[in-house]
């Protein structure tokens, strides 16, 4: 029997400014890339970023960080994509968003170009709809492309509970489903700490007095978190380089993990033609299957609202 030769994991990273090079840098010292790929249309910024954390090699597991070159999508496992335009002053969002659009198609036609067999992730915003507009573009099966959806919101959601509940991080489990932006909502249907229901957790806690009214608060808080932070100062990114990881970890490991994506629906949920942050099954192959969870009337509700407001921005691009 003759081995197969043996293929590095490649990550391909498409954009290097703050987002994009700090999860080369959380996934350089996770150990799960042999080789990290960054480009940018900005020469001299990969080349910086590159020699900076090929300075820290010392320090983390053997991963090669070079610059991209003409054809490193080809044989790429995973390709990331950050790169974005920022609104110019007078700018409408939805020129913005058009322009972001025609940067996404022309970086999903050099993918095709070169056959690439990767798993594709869209981290750039707004990251539903440009998830939605790389899948129409690329012909490819809904599930090799995917976006960061709202795996850094439900890890903020933890983080919040936790604090709240006064539990360990890692004992909360909890999900935001629905756009990666002003329409998301949490799943209380979907939380526990420790396998408890919060109805059940609360019960026993008996700490917050107004329970109820403290998880509008919670669920406030997590969707104006990015809001708190960009005012603070300017932008995110430790926050999403870690998530970016953990999906990195999913796909890379074949782990079968199960994270909120945007995953484009075909009936899930009852929802079509649109791409949100629900559950999936992450493998090799990306978003393996869509776990249909039955939510209660108000969740499917809120699910089927923030589907409309996404579809109706879809509309206005003429993607179909």
């Amino acid at each position: 029997m003759i081995d197969a030769p043996w293929k590095p994991r490649k990550v391909v990273i498409v954009g290097a400014g703050a987002v994009g090079s700090t999860f080369a840098y959380t996934l350089a010292q996770s150990g799960l890339a042999d080789e990290i790929v960054l480009q940018d249309s900005r020469r001299e910024l990969v080349m910086g970023q590159v020699l900076d954390l090929a300075h820290g090699q010392a320090f983390f597991p053997s991963v090669k960080i070079r610059e991209a070159e003409a054809n490193d999508y080809a044989d790429a496992h995973m390709i990331v994509i950050t790169a974005g335009s920022k609104q110019r002053p007078g700018e409408s969002r939805l020129d913005l968003l058009q322009r972001n659009v025609k940067i996404i198609n022309e970086i999903i036609d050099e993918i095709v170009a070169q056959k690439s067999s990767a798993v594709v992730l869209m981290v750039s915003n707004p990251v539903d709809i440009l998830t939605y507009a790389a899948y129409k573009r690329s012909g490819w099966p809904r599930g090799r492309i995917i976006g960061s959806g709202t795996v850094l919101d439900s890890a903020r959601f933890r983080y919040l509970l936790s604090k709240d509940c006064g539990v360990d991080v890692h004992n909360v489990h909890a999900y935001i489903l629905g756009e990666h932006g002003d329409s998301e909502f949490p799943a209380w249907s979907m939380t526990n700490v420790a396998g408890l229901s919060m109805d059940q957790y609360c019960g026993q806690c008996l700490q917050c007095g107004e329970w109820k009214t403290n998880r509008d608060k919670i669920a406030e808080e997590v969707r104006h978190s990015a809001y708190h932070i960009i005012e603070y100062k300017g932008a995110t990114w430790f926050g999403v380089g870690l998530a970016l990881t953990q999906i990195a970890a999913a796909i890379l490991r074949n782990q079968h993990g199960v994270l909120t994506v945007s995953s484009v629906l075909d009936g899930e949920f009852g929802l079509k033609g649109v791409s949100l942050g629900v559950p999936c099954i992450l493998s090799q192959n990306g978003a393996e299957r869509v776990l249909q969870v039955s939510l209660p009337p108000d969740e499917q509700a809120a699910l089927e609202d923030s589907a409309t407001i996404l579809k109706d921005q879809i509309k206005q691009l003429d993607l179909e």
